[in-house]
């Protein structure tokens, strides 16, 4: 399991170039006007953990599979998107079909780069399109709940049920407030995702600023920092043209030593992967043998047959138990022997919550 997210933004704030960074590649075009990426480009990379590194190291595997997730490059939204401006009905349906939403805001100067809005305001920016994306919301939701009233009418509980509640989604709508905000119940889970609301969907703020704002930021990342925790959400700060550069970089080496002359610890991808993982509940488990070292991504809270279904579907309909190890401990006793003799080689059924960083064995009948 990947996933996957949509890279939104104003024209001109650096969504293509943060998206080249991110995968590597020159595909989105970037350019200083609107509407440069007319169709979604999407870009699958690897999700750098140096623990993989490690256990193909300590189970001397041939090879290493790291897990990957997908960018969606989605063209610039502008007010009135979701009255159709700017391409807009276009643009959000590509929005419903992503996971999550990173959104890159301009914070910084540049005379030579021109602005949709004519001044720079990352605040400001958020709140175009947050607001667009409410607007299709709430179009979308009332004609929804229209069509559900109808059925409703033949005394269908179930139903009744789902329009009392989605009339709370409203109301925050109404409110200014996004969709995400209201808490939803278990029961309520998949109805509400069923709605294909976009601002259920988790945000991730994305600072781009000049290169000497890479390592500490600004005023302007000071702000949506502030924004980003009043939301409960995350940002991170990047400067797209500078991972650009590094993503261009023959080898490791040659990045770490731009990385260290710029006083950075890594490159934005690593940070906003991290962020991606938080917002979306995600961790990591492995497999470790002779032939590869791979990590699979899961939703934390994930029972041991899921996680095996994440593999094969059959692993999970046929899945008898897990053979259990933590990172820890695979490293510290040098492989699954060590574990063994040590008593961290654990025997896990269905009821078993995986860990991050767990490494496990399946053993399936089907």
């Amino acid at each position: 399991m990947g996933f996957n997210c949509g890279i939104v933004g104003l024209p001109n704030v650096g969504k293509s170039t943060t998206f080249n960074a991110l995968t590597a590649t020159a595909a989105a075009q970037a350019a200083n006007f609107p509407f440069c990426t007319i169709e979604p480009n999407v870009g699958r990379v690897a999700v750098p953990d140096a623990r993989l590194n490690t256990l193909a190291e300590v189970g001397k595997s041939q090879n290493i599979v790291p897990t990957q997730l997908e960018f969606v490059d989605i063209a610039g939204l502008v007010k009135g998107a979701s009255k159709g401006e700017g391409l807009g009905n276009k643009f959000l349906s590509n929005i419903r079909q992503v996971d999550a939403i990173i959104h890159v805001l301009r914070c910084f100067e540049d005379e030579n780069i021109t602005h949709v809005e004519n001044s720079v305001d990352p605040i400001r920016d958020a709140e175009i399109i947050e607001t667009e994306l409410m607007i299709a919301d709430m179009e979308s939701l009332e004609r929804q709940m229209d069509n559900m009233t109808k059925k409703a009418k033949s005394g269908d509980k179930e139903l009744k049920a789902q329009l009392e509640f989605f009339a709370k989604i409203r109301d925050a709508l109404n409110a200014g407030l996004p969709a995400r905000t209201v808490e939803v119940p278990d029961d309520m889970q998949k109805a509400v995702k069923e709605l294909f609301l976009m601002t259920t969907k988790p945000m991730l703020y994305v600072c781009n600023v000049m290169e000497g704002d890479a390592a500490s930021g600004n005023a302007m990342t000071e702000r949506v920092a502030e924004m980003a925790k009043k939301n409960n959400t995350e940002s991170v700060i990047i400067c797209a043209e500078m991972e650009s550069q590094i993503a261009q970089l023959g080898s490791e080496e040659e990045k770490k030593e731009f990385l260290d002359a710029m006083s950075l610890e890594e490159p934005g991808l690593n940070k906003i992967i991290r962020a991606g993982y938080k917002i979306l509940g995600l961790q990591t488990y492995f497999t470790v043998g002779p032939k590869e070292a791979r990590a699979w991504t899961i939703h934390a809270g994930d029972t041991a047959p899921q996680a095996a279904g994440v593999i094969h579907t059959d692993f999970e309909k046929g899945f008898i138990r897990a053979e259990t190890m933590a990172f820890d401990d695979f490293v510290k006793f040098n492989g699954e022997a060590g574990c063994k003799e040590n008593g961290k080689f654990r025997q896990e059924g269905k009821e078993y919550l995986v860990k991050d960083g767990d490494i496990l064995n399946f053993r399936f009948n089907v």
